[in-house]
């Protein structure tokens, strides 16, 4: 079977659990999933499964929508609700939401981060919770992320009490790191924070409404109908333009043979047959500007 699975994500389990038991149930080993996933975090987690794996970075870099919480007051060695805490400052007046709503303007569009330590992100060959486990704490690289929207989920003009939780939804590029967004944002209101819920409600283009649990996917299983549960790969690139191959064009395609550019060629063109079937991506050659050529053969 080759497609993309919408998986709702539960809580408890690594990005990695869920492809491992995805493998199990449908007895394959070709599974990629398309953005990692915090274990105590829910949400939309598309699973590429057979020739789709061949698009899971294509997914991967889509913009990501998440909706969390943010408390002010405490702060944790792993920036979410599992974590130690290291930080406590109680909170000895009232926020208004004036001030959080500029803070989330100042963080809207393009920020810097440095990862947290409890992180999968690579330093010299070793993942940081590595170091973090070890107690060894090592200088991270800073890296730059785009937060496309910052919205304040919650009606109240004013904010006391000695913890302070607020709803929020931010739309972001690959590789933000949302908990860290949450330290961020109490950084800029003064005072120790941590992200104490989390639900990616959406991956690109794909929505929670639009997935599935485990226990779906065992009922498919045993109906025989799991097939029905995969997106084919052209509905899963229904967001990149799209062009139909005549006969003599399909055979190059498959080929992996240059093409005539078009004149408004854009930076990702998925190629499908007369059937509709995605057959290749095709990209601007970098050097040959008249030509195109394929950045995955599908």
């Amino acid at each position: 079977m080759d497609g993309v699975l919408l998986l709702h994500k539960p809580a408890g389990m690594t990005s990695h659990d869920c492809v491992m038991r995805i493998r199990k149930l449908f007895q394959t080993k070709k599974v990629g999933h398309t953005g990692t996933l915090d274990p105590d975090v829910s949400g939309v987690l598309p699973i590429c499964i057979g020739k789709a794996t061949k698009i899971v970075e294509l997914l991967t870099a889509e913009k990501k929508t998440y909706e969390g919480e943010v408390t002010l007051g405490i702060a944790t060695t792993t920036e979410d609700a599992s974590g130690d805490i290291v930080s406590i400052k109680q909170i000895g007046r009232p926020i208004t939401r004036h001030e959080i709503e500029r803070v989330f303007a100042e963080l809207t569009g393009e920020i810097e981060q440095i990862p947290p330590m409890y992180s999968a992100v690579k330093v010299n060959g070793k993942k940081l919770y590595e170091y973090a486990r070890a107690g060894i704490d090592i200088e991270r690289p800073k890296r730059h992320v785009h937060i496309y929207e910052l919205q304040l989920l919650d009606d109240r003009q004013m904010f006391v009490g000695e913890r302070i939780s607020f709803r929020f939804r931010v739309t972001c590029s690959k590789g933000t790191y949302v908990r860290t967004l949450a330290v961020q944002i109490g950084e800029h209101l003064g005072y120790p924070a941590h992200m104490s819920h989390l639900v990616r409600t959406a991956s690109g283009s794909f929505t929670l409404d639009q997935c599935v649990t485990f226990d779906d996917i065992e009922q498919h299983i045993m109906a025989g109908t799991a097939h029905t549960l995969l997106l084919p790969i052209e509905r899963a690139l229904a967001h990149l333009p799209t062009y139909v191959l005549n006969d003599e064009e399909e055979r190059k395609v498959k080929n992996g043979a240059l093409l005539r550019a078009l004149s408004d060629m854009p930076a990702r063109l998925l190629m499908v047959n007369k059937q509709g079937e995605a057959l290749a991506i095709y990209m601007l050659h970098p050097t040959k500007q008249s030509y195109m050529k394929p950045l995955k053969v599908l």
